[in-house]
């Protein structure tokens, strides 16, 4: 069995329940200029890649407005439509309390990863935060498990990636950490399974025994 010394985490998703509030604001922001062409289904793939990523594909030339509006709508609403997932608070807490590193890689901006953590009061608890602003390339690419890693002083044997979408997984994978899948993601518990991820999270609780070793 194996032990870990630093646990990984995305947020959105993965300790946060911000999936309204993404799934809202895709849906105003493309409504407005695009018209009854996106339903909630259609937006679903958006959760997860960066902005930049996901309006680009859409029209390279209404990134910048797009990403504008779409940061702006969501700050509005970000405190009242967001909350921690069942758990998470404690478990981060506990885990903290046993020594573990604990760091944050997301895809969103500092800003914004800096307020979530603050709404579930577990900003002292992360030795490190890799946000967009801290890498060249976002996950899948291994870059930001790379940085956590480095900043936090952790091998990549010892680390545990935990996350809500394939990115996170294959991101993990592909920096040579193990990883872990919850299956409360929006996208699915056998969307995630497809990627093998080392784990399988139903609660975030089975953290505190998988983190010593306990629960293969």
């Amino acid at each position: 069995m194996k032990n870990y010394k630093a646990l990984l985490f995305d947020l959105d998703g993965t300790l946060l329940n911000t999936n309204e509030l993404i799934i809202e604001t895709f849906l105003h922001v493309l409504g407005e200029t695009f018209p009854g062409k996106y339903n909630r289904e259609a937006v679903l793939p958006f959760l997860g890649p960066p902005l930049f990523e996901t309006f680009n594909g859409i029209d390279p030339s209404l990134t910048e407005t797009l990403t504008a509006s779409y940061r702006k709508w969501n700050l509005e609403r970000h405190d009242q439509m967001v909350a921690p997932f069942d758990g998470v608070v404690e478990t981060l807490r506990q885990l903290k309390k046993d020594g573990y590193k604990l760091a944050i890689v997301s895809t969103k901006r500092r800003e914004m990863i800096e307020r979530g953590l603050h709404l579930m009061e577990c900003e002292t608890l992360f030795d490190t935060i890799v946000g967009l602003e801290d890498v060249t390339f976002t996950k899948p690419d291994p870059e930001p498990v790379q940085i956590a890693l480095q900043r936090i002083g952790a091998n990549k044997e010892d680390a545990l990636m935990i996350g809500d979408n394939f990115h996170d997984i294959v991101g993990g994978q592909r920096a040579g950490v193990d990883t872990a899948a919850v299956a409360w993601s929006i996208k699915g518990e056998a969307f995630l399974a497809t990627y093998n991820p080392t784990y399988m999270l139903h609660h975030v609780s089975e953290l505190l025994s998988i983190a010593k070793g306990q629960r293969a």
